[in-house]
């Protein structure tokens, strides 16, 4: 295979790896409220969601240990509201807890590999945002 050959093989390959992946939800942000027993999260996500066959129909909580913490089903697709977000309120974070992840799954492609790493002792971070009450 010459340079030429070669470059157009990378080049259609880069496609279809990116073509695969981006299709899996996306988390945008999330913004965290506290409360003197329990927290809220508000969690935006973006997918192009198809139809019932495949669209983004869940996110949850996660301790650094990989145990669930929280769990938000989403019932339907979202074809027409995109981004979306949506809140879990009352969520319980052990005693303790520092870093939890917010992680989000769709019908086709299951947990995507994207996460959110929330530190708790940190008001900001990457698409992370916890709101004083």
């Amino acid at each position: 295979m010459n340079k030429y050959g070669l470059l157009m093989a990378l080049v259609m390959f880069t496609g279809l790896v990116r073509h695969a992946a981006a299709n899996e939800v996306e988390i945008v942000k999330v913004t965290l409220e506290a409360s003197a027993s329990s927290w809220v999260f508000n969690v935006t996500l973006l997918h192009k969601d198809t139809g019932w066959q495949h669209y983004a129909d869940g996110w949850r909580i996660v301790d650094d240990k990989g145990t669930e913490i929280g769990y938000r089903k989403l019932w339907h697709p979202h074809k027409d509201e995109q981004p979306f977000t949506r809140a879990l309120s009352d969520v319980k974070i052990p005693s303790g807890t520092k870093i939890v992840y917010v992680e989000a799954h769709d019908k086709v492609h299951g947990w995507s590999k994207q996460r959110v790493r929330i530190d708790l002792t940190k008001p900001k971070g990457d698409r992370y945002l916890i709101r004083q009450r």
